[in-house]
């Protein structure tokens, strides 16, 4: 469904990516793992057509995807951001749910927004402005117009940033119902290992140094150091020190 050939991308002078090559099937659920700056980020954007790379080739479905054909691919892709501020517009939580739903030509909005509101318990808060709710009803709202229009493609940038643990729980059940193919960005090991089952680890040379299945990765300290994502620091227990490394959370 998706394939990068040696892609990089570069913001003027400095490295985002560097020779990355990626193959995704349809229905896989995959983390993408990696400390902040390692180029998750850029990377979801690029797979989300709203970046290009600067070398380097991106498949999705067979087609390439440039600045030509990324209208095009609008409908099969949805993107969570970190910050769902920035992807909120509509006055109302209803209007937030089916603006995507007019956008791309569907008859039945009224019964596909009050479906996916009440699937995402949302159905309460339809007339309240989106700026009004936490910031976990927030990332579910957006989550629900993204998935509204049946995306074939869902990618999510540290999507449980802003959610408490009982909303935590609640996406990784929903990402193992969902049929959808995802790719899941995030620095925070339990979340990837509860809602995938392949994993990519991007390091802080922008590159991907792993590539499998979730098991050998959590068993591979040398890997996790390398790529940041666990850590060592010290510990007081009344008068006992000791050390020992620590998951990013």
């Amino acid at each position: 469904m998706i394939e990068l050939r040696n892609v990089s991308y570069r913001y003027e002078e400095t490295a985002a990516l560097d020779g990355v090559s990626l193959k995704i099937k349809a229905g896989e659920k995959v983390a993408l793992l990696g400390s902040n700056g390692s180029g998750k980020s850029t990377l979801l954007r690029i797979l989300a057509a709203l970046y290009f790379p600067t070398e380097g080739t991106y498949l999705f479905q067979d087609k390439q995807v440039d600045k030509k054909s990324a209208k095009q691919l609008r409908p099969d892709l949805g993107i969570l951001f970190q910050n769902p501020d920035a992807m909120i517009f509509n006055p109302t939580v209803y209007d937030e749910i089916a603006f995507s739903l007019r956008e791309f030509g569907f008859e039945d909005i009224e019964e596909r927004t009050r479906k996916i509101a009440a699937n995402f318990a949302l159905e309460a808060l339809l007339d309240k402005s989106p700026l009004k709710l936490s910031g976990g009803e927030k990332q579910k709202l957006i989550l629900a117009s993204i998935l509204a229009y049946e995306p074939k493609l869902l990618l999510l940038d540290e999507p449980t940033t802003a959610m408490d643990p009982k909303t935590t729980g609640w996406l990784i059940d929903l990402l193992w119902e969902l049929d959808t193919t995802v790719v899941l960005a995030t620095h925070d090991l339990s979340v990837a290992y509860e809602s995938c089952r392949r994993a990519v680890v991007l390091d802080e040379s922008h590159r991907i140094i792993y590539d499998g299945d979730k098991e050998p990765l959590m068993e591979n300290i040398d890997l996790l150091v390398q790529a940041n994502l666990i850590h060592k620091h010290k510990h007081r227990h009344k008068k006992f020190v000791h050390s020992h490394y620590h998951l990013h959370f």
